[in-house]
């Protein structure tokens, strides 16, 4: 009988020392109370309190927490549209009782004055400067949270506005202005690969022409020098210089009558007697002699005009 008494003694004596001390793991912060009151911060370690006396009331994580909180609003423009804002926070390790006496829920309170920054400051934007300023947003709402939540103990490390959804059917317009914005940039560089193609192929064919005129050029001067041969050596056996251009233009006639013969199914009858052969010598010379006398009489009238052009103009 007497062993009963001895063991619960014994038992109520370890847990007397027991509740002795407090074993706090890293990262955290334990609040030590005296009789309801608080005494002390336990930090990370093996930490002594009086049994029955000192109490544990609270533990509190000193890592970094992030909160993602959801924010509908409208833009100046009249878009509404969800933000997602991610708020990572931590406890001032200086101030670990303002943390677990002041806020009954430091969450609730992080989120109403995310609410109050993001409907404050995004229906001053439209919605395309919503998109680019979205770092402007974060760092308002930072500072509004740092100013707030230090009297309370907590830091705001980063606030970061990680996500703008507008409403569906915005969306669908803002992807339908972008496709029609990106038809007309491809409509653009199409036309003006279409104007360089038109403007080389027109350079092409002007160097073409040119270099086709050149040639010209350069065969009728090989033909006037080959006609200038010719007429001097007819010159040579005593035929004068009309004579000769009458009887290389009639070869020629003749050449031209044969090459059209020999390309085409084109049959050609003329008339083969020697006299119509002769009529045409005495044509061509003719006409030959005709315009020599006229080009004569032209250079006579010019150099007179060029000697005495008052005299001329009253007799005219």
């Amino acid at each position: 009988m007497g062993i009963i008494p001895l063991a619960i003694a014994g038992l109520a004596g370890l847990l007397f020392i027991r509740s002795g001390w407090v074993i706090v793991k890293e990262k955290q912060a334990v609040i030590i109370q005296r009789l309801g009151k608080f005494q002390r911060v336990a930090p990370a370690g093996f930490q002594i309190k009086i049994p029955i006396i000192d109490s544990v009331a609270g533990r509190l994580s000193l890592k970094v927490q992030q909160l993602d909180v959801n924010v509908e609003t409208k833009t100046l423009d009249d878009v509404f549209v969800q933000l997602k804002v991610s708020v990572q926070y931590q406890i001032i390790k200086s101030k670990v009782e303002e943390a677990f006496y002041e806020l009954e829920d430091p969450k609730i309170q992080i989120t109403s004055y995310v609410f109050d920054t993001v409907r404050a400051e995004v229906p001053k934007m439209r919605l395309d400067d919503v998109f680019a300023r979205k770092d402007d947003i974060a760092i308002a709402i930072k500072a509004e949270l740092d100013e707030a939540m230090a009297n309370y103990g907590y830091g705001i490390v980063k606030a970061l506005v990680t996500d703008i959804d507008p409403d569906h059917q915005v969306k669908i317009s803002m992807n339908r202005i972008n496709a029609a914005e990106r038809e007309k940039v491809a409509a653009e560089y199409e036309a003006e690969a279409q104007r360089i193609k038109i403007v080389k192929i027109a350079q092409a064919e002007a160097e073409s022409k040119k270099l086709q005129g050149q040639g010209i050029a350069d065969q009728r001067r090989e033909i006037a020098k080959g006609l200038e041969d010719s007429v001097e050596a007819l010159n040579k056996v005593g035929i004068n210089s009309q004579e000769a251009s009458a009887l290389i233009v009639v070869t020629q006639h003749y050449d031209t009558l044969q090459a059209i013969g020999s390309h085409s199914n084109t049959i050609m009858l003329l008339p083969n007697s020697p006299s119509n052969a002769s009529d045409m010598m005495n044509q061509m010379v003719s006409s030959f002699t005709a315009a020599s006398i006229l080009g004569e009489e032209m250079k006579k009238d010019q150099k007179s005009l060029k000697s005495n052009p008052t005299q001329d103009f009253l007799e005219g």
